[in-house]
């Protein structure tokens, strides 16, 4: 599974560390969803779309 959320918290001009703040996780939870070492929750998921105003889909998507 891949992710652009890295790539939309830069183009928003946020740091991992604030991402993580909004979302009430820790900085290290962001690196790990954006480096694709951690699949997060559906929930967490449905938030961090929320955050950037976008869909699931299109954080997330398969490799494919």
């Amino acid at each position: 599974m891949r992710n652009t959320v890295r790539e939309v918290r830069l183009e928003r001009g946020l740091s991992q560390a604030q991402l993580g703040e909004a979302m009430g996780v820790s900085r290290q939870t962001i690196i790990s969803i954006e480096t694709g070492r951690y699949l997060p929750s559906l929930p967490l998921a449905v938030s961090l779309a929320r955050f950037f105003d976008t869909a699931v889909e299109e954080l997330f998507h398969d490799d494919d």
